[in-house]
């Protein structure tokens, strides 16, 4: 009887977590202790009843383990012995009493302090056959096992005669059997020691046969090894005799070149052996022979790929949260979307890369984010160009029968970064082409599905890539030309225009600095002033993004480098006085709201690629003929909707206090002004309507008041989209209230606060309320 069955096992006791081992009951180990935690765990038990819990750690690189990376059952141990090394280590030979489970972590710093719970076997009342059976099985076995050669105690078979229990056999055989960590803690965990032994007897089975298997192996490398020495002799006779001849050295040295360069570049085993198959080739093919320089390039290509090659990430969350910050300004989703990833990585250790597309309109900053993202995770960045491309072997490659073949752009940009994890932005994937050259969308399927990625098979090549490392961003303008299948892949982010607030802020903290240096000035040649900024982004841009604004600015700074190095002294200050001698006069009018309440005028909004619109609707009516005409190039969905909206009137036109007969003979004319421009969307379906109802009544309609909203034959209105771009419209155009879809209110989170304090938002269901809003009643 053991010690601790003689007084009650302690309720908390320090833990040890080890690496590459796992304790048994009944066994006794010596342990060489180094890390901080694990000699304070250690130092702690030897201060009160010398016991401690040891259990085997699931990571063995891991050297801080978190709780959730240790096995939670282990063996409660004594100390009998603790020697300090001169190198600050300790040496301790520790004597396993009894299996515990982990209940809880009571402490963390700077030790593991655990409450456990000791783990009961069943007591076995008599050997029945069977059991006496599959004991001797298990010592004969272990005595195999020594015989073909496996490093055990050599007295080890002398002890396992001794033992009696069959749980203490399978304890003392397993932990001197050298198990991999996952199978010897598999066997300890199992509590009925038959079953424990039954276990240890199949892993003794499955090694006895891969020792077998060595064995055989070990055979055949020595066949193997004369036979290479017998080639090895055999090429240098080749080399003595093509030396005699006056034939190539120049070759052979090329060849032994490669081979060495084959050998350094890491590649997976399978990749390695087919370029070794292919230099041998090159070896023996003629030197002026067709197919070798492109065999010669091919293995190039194999040599300089990174294979095995990765940026490590950099996992300071908060660094990389700065470097965020100081590329760009607002994109907290983005961002947040960064960190997330980075921070599974700091906790599992590995991730599959995410496969994002940033979608918003030109110049808001996509690819330049792409660049700030490379930066903060400390990978390297490659971009690619999609727009345009309609040939399939662009992202496959070309198979190497055609003369000029090459890899595809995916490969080849992989090459470039020069390791497998970079972040790999593919720009415009809103405008692939497709023709009798293949589907590169289809093509992109595989590239951007993190399921099939890690052997992306390039055409050239042949062989599996993985790419599961590779952060891939996408970018995009409109999000509905993307086929559904490769949208399906691809964890969409939108990324919308800024307001006037958010562009003078980016203007002033990245815009301007970054022209002063790339013309050549500094601070103390030119000034810009808020309010010369301001009528920058109002008078001379009309976009939701940022090239403009910042053309605009550089061409006041090339005017100002001009003036300087004609020889004007002093200080350049931009303000609005001087603002059209730099830049002429304004590119654009302000939006400009109606000047009083008018019959048949609705303002609505729309959304374009460029941000959000005012859409003044004008409607006539008038007794003639049956019908309703739609002008100022309007597209179907709209014109359905304008018929929609007229049905409704119709329906409800009682309500509306209109006489049924009027539409006998009504002749309703619709039209948006700036007739050159193409229009299009449902989102225009409730203004509309208003502005049919206003001219048909004779009633006014609130200049203040602009709304967007789809409309349904039954009067509903329907959630639409862009939101936050109209309302920054609605609020150039100085209107006070919005009427917006109920179900839209969700999305009020993402208008800015200060917006939100000028422009009153009106939530309908139906087109009646809308009716009620706009004419009482």
């Amino acid at each position: 009887m053991t010690e601790l069955e003689v007084r009650e096992t302690p309720e908390i006791l320090p833990l040890l977590p080890v690496r590459d081992m796992v304790m048994y009951p009944s066994v006794i180990l010596p342990l060489f202790v180094g890390r901080d935690m694990s000699i304070n765990a250690v130092e702690k038990s030897l201060s009160k009843d010398r016991l401690i819990l040891v259990t085997a750690q699931k990571d063995l690189t891991d050297e801080d383990p978190l709780p959730g990376r240790i096995y939670s059952v282990g063996v409660v141990s004594q100390i009998m012995r603790m020697l300090r090394l001169p190198d600050g280590r300790v040496k301790v030979l520790i004597q396993g009493l009894k299996k515990a489970t982990i209940v809880e972590y009571v402490q963390e710093k700077p030790t593991f302090l655990v409450r456990i719970k000791p783990v009961e076997e069943p007591i076995l009342t008599e050997i029945t056959l069977e059991i006496e059976a599959l004991m001797r099985y298990v010592k004969e076995e272990m005595e195999k096992v020594v015989s073909m050669g496996r490093m055990v105690p050599p007295d080890i078979l002398m002890v396992l005669d001794t033992i009696d229990e069959p749980g203490k056999l399978a304890d003392v055989a397993a932990a001197n059997l050298g198990l991999a960590v996952d199978k010897a803690q598999e066997v300890l965990e199992i509590v009925d020691p038959i079953d424990r032994l039954r276990r240890l007897s199949e892993i003794l089975g499955k090694e006895i046969e891969l020792l077998n298997m060595q064995a055989k192996i070990l055979s055949q490398a020595k066949e193997e090894m004369s036979k290479t020495q017998r080639e090895y002799f055999l090429r240098e006779q080749m080399k003595a005799i093509k030396t005699e001849l006056g034939e190539g050295d120049e070759r052979s040295e090329e060849v032994e070149d490669l081979r060495k360069r084959i050998k350094k570049a890491k590649m997976p085993k399978d990749i390695e052996k087919e370029a070794k198959k292919q230099l041998e080739r090159l070896d023996a093919m003629h030197p002026d022979a067709v197919e070798s320089a492109m065999l010669r390039t091919y293995i190039e290509w194999l040599i300089e790929l990174p294979w095995s090659k990765s940026t490590k990430d950099r996992l300071d969350i908060k660094k990389a949260k700065t470097i965020l910050d100081e590329d760009h300004y607002d994109l907290d989703k983005v961002k947040e979307r960064i960190l997330e990833f980075l921070s599974v990585i700091k906790l599992k250790g590995e991730m599959k890369g995410p496969i994002l597309c940033f979608v918003g309109p030109p110049g808001v900053g996509k690819t330049s984010l792409g660049k700030s993202i490379a930066r903060a995770l400390g990978r390297k960045f490659q971009r690619i160009s999609l727009g345009g491309m309609k040939d399939e072997a662009e992202i496959r490659g070309h198979r190497r029968t055609y003369v000029g073949s090459m890899p595809g752009r995916i490969i080849q940009g992989i090459k470039q970064a020069g390791t497998n994890n970079p972040v790999f932005m593919m720009d415009e994937i809103d405008k692939i082409g497709t023709d009798f050259r293949g589907d590169p969308a289809s093509a992109l399927l595989e590239v951007l599905d993190p399921e099939q990625n890690n052997a992306f098979s390039d055409h050239y090549l042949n062989l599996p890539f993985d790419l599961s490392k590779v952060m891939f961003i996408t970018t995009a303008n409109r999000i509905d030309t993307i086929p559904s299948a490769l949208k399906d892949r691809m964890e969409t982010i939108y990324i919308p225009g800024y307001t006037e607030r958010e562009k003078l802020v980016i203007a002033k903290k990245y815009l301007v600095p970054k022209q002063l240096v790339e013309n050549g000035l500094t601070e103390d040649m030119i000034r810009f002033a808020d309010h010369a900024l301001i009528t920058i982004i109002q008078d001379y841009t009309r976009e939701a993004g940022l090239r403009n604004l910042e053309r605009e600015i550089a061409s006041v700074g090339r005017k100002v480098a001009k003036r300087i190095a004609e020889g004007q002294k002093g200080r350049v200050i931009v303000t609005l006085k001087n603002l059209q001698t730099f830049l002429g006069p304004a590119k654009y009018l302000p939006e400009g709201g109606l000047e009083e309440d008018t019959i048949g005028i609705a303002s609505g909004l729309a959304w374009t690629e460029v941000g959000g619109e005012v859409l003044y609707i004008e409607a006539s009516s008038r007794k003639g003929k049956k019908e309703l005409m739609l002008t100022g190039s309007m597209g179907d969905v709209m014109k359905e909707s304008a018929q929609a909206a007229l049905t409704y009137i119709k329906s409800k036109s009682g309500a509306l206090g209109i006489e049924a007969e009027t539409f006998d003979n009504l002749e309703m004319h619709i039209h948006i002004p700036q007739g050159a421009i193409p229009k299009d969307g449902p989102s225009a379906g409730i203004t509309m309507a208003v502005a049919m109802i206003s001219a048909i009544t004779g009633k006014p309609i609130s200049r203040k008041i602009a709304m967007t909203g789809e409309i349904t034959l039954t009067g509903r209105v329907l959630p639409i989209g862009g939101l936050k771009e109209k309302t920054l419209a609605a609020l150039r155009a100085r209107a006070e209230k919005i009427i917006i879809p109920e179900e839209n209110m969700r999305e009020l989170i993402e208008i800015p606060q200060y917006v939100k304090r000028k422009i009153k938002f009106l939530p309908v269901k139906t087109m009646d309320e809308v009716v009620r809003i706009m004419f009482g009643g």
